[in-house]
């Protein structure tokens, strides 16, 4: 386990290089730069409706100075990147004495040694960054939003990558991507924690990598179509490619917004063999009894949405299927996820090996009636054929969400968001879930 995101001596370390540049060299790296400050007040609640569990509820209050500086001047820019986090607990969380209500592992405040949440918890992430002409070098701590890898930002607090990466823009309308992630903060989490999958990130026998290597491009064509490729592999555990097409169509009346996506993912190192499966190197997901390939990733992927937009109206509809004896395969250590996939639901992701899931939704800008600021989605989804022992399993979900963002005034820019969902499964936990999010943003410089 490793006990901070940043040390100290890092960030010092990093800092004293930008400080000790010529002044003429840092007029770029401080004039360009931004400090804000952000706010985010987060409530949960969750409430299964088909165990005996009490119900779980919590509230709490973040605080995040966000500094990004400009890079230097010259042929070579250095730049430092510096997010301070901190969390308090305001209500829930395991209080003694509370009847119906106790905390959830897993969810918003981290565990002292007895049980009980913390009062409150932070962090220090620091990244420093290099540009030379239009490729950035950044090394630190990466939020990334990627086909192989994307970062939760589903409670008070986001989860963290750490490692470096390097995205070049040198070619018109072509976008690269390399990197390599060694350790993830969970968003529940002050300390950080090597890489897993689901099926061998927890128990006594569970396993972890430090070595995730991705990379990619994304070329336009034109205004209206973009073309994807994408890599992922965690050492030890699985290599996954990713194709992806988006396209806008502007009809007579309206637009069609189509979005394909294909993944393929295989095994890789230890997950390949029957000895490195027996030391806890697995996916989760159904084989046969007996089976040889018990634990092995095998997975294929593919989904179709087209989402259509008429003035402030937008209707879409998708289909995703999945072959292959194992769940998609992505990073996740136990804690929060977000997957590149149509069914990243608030709280399924209708990934299970064998699943088909169909998806549709409504959304509307009540801006186009003058209300501006104030949008609402509805978006369900049903997935069938899940790969189990004795039959095939089944589940939906249901999304409402609300969200209004101040145009004007004294209070301009606070957002609101009301978040409700509902899932139901024949083999899973049935779940209500409420999330209310004020959020607000104060620029300092």
């Amino acid at each position: 386990m490793y006990q901070t995101p940043v040390t100290r001596s890092a960030a010092l370390s990093t800092l004293g290089v930008a400080l000790a540049m010529p002044s003429v060299a840092q007029a770029e790296f401080v004039e360009d730069g931004k400090l804000t400050l952000n706010f985010k007040n987060f409530y949960i609640n969750q409430d299964t409706r088909n165990e005996d569990r009490p119900r779980s509820e919590e509230w709490g209050q973040g605080f995040f100075l966000d500094y990004k500086s400009g890079f230097s001047e010259g042929t070579l820019g250095f730049g430092l990147d510096v997010l301070a986090m901190h969390a308090i607990r305001l209500d829930g969380g395991g209080r003694e004495g509370k009847p119906g209500i106790e905390r959830t592992p897993g969810s918003v405040f981290p565990l002292e040694s007895n049980g009980k949440a913390k009062t409150d918890f932070g962090r220090l992430a620091v990244t420093g960054k290099l540009r030379i002409s239009k490729t950035e070098a950044r090394l630190g701590t990466l939020m990334p939003k990627l086909p192989v890898v994307t970062y939760n930002d589903g409670r008070l607090l986001p989860q963290l990558f750490h490692g470096g990466q390097i995205t070049s823009s040198e070619i018109d309308d072509l976008t690269l991507i390399a990197g390599k992630i060694e350790h993830s903060t969970d968003r529940n989490s002050s300390d950080s924690f090597p890489l897993s999958i689901s099926g061998a990130n927890s128990g006594p026998n569970a396993q972890f990598s430090n070595e995730f290597y991705y990379g990619g491009a994304d070329y336009k064509v034109g205004k209206d179509l973009l073309l994807q490729y994408y890599y992922g592999s965690l050492d030890d555990f699985y290599e996954q490619h990713f194709l992806g097409l988006i396209h806008t169509w502007a009809l007579p009346v309206g637009s069609l917004k189509t979005d394909l996506r294909f993944f393929a993912s295989d095994s890789d190192g230890k997950n390949e063999s029957t000895s490195g499966r027996a030391e806890g190197y697995v996916s989760s997901g159904y084989w046969s009894a007996g089976a040889s390939s018990r634990g092995e990733v095998d997975n294929h992927l593919w989904s179709a949405q087209f989402t259509y937009t008429l003035g402030g109206h937008e209707v879409k509809a998708g289909y995703q299927k999945i072959s292959g004896n194992s769940d998609f395969p992505h990073l996740f250590k136990g804690s929060g996820r977000t997957l590149y996939l149509i069914t990243n639901a608030q709280i399924g992701k209708f990934a299970s090996a064998g699943e088909n899931t169909w998806v549709a939704g409504y959304a509307y800008d009540f801006g186009t009636l003058g209300i501006a600021g104030l949008k609402a989605s509805l978006v369900y989804w049903s997935g069938d054929d899940i790969d189990a022992a004795g039959s095939d399993n089944r589940e939906w979900e249901r999304n409402f969400r609300i969200d209004y963002v101040v145009p004007e005034g004294t209070f301009k820019g606070l957002g609101l968001t009301w978040r409700n969902a509902a899932l139901r499964g024949n083999d899973t936990r049935d779940l209500d879930e409420n999330r209310l999010i004020v959020s607000y943003s104060l620029p300092l410089f």
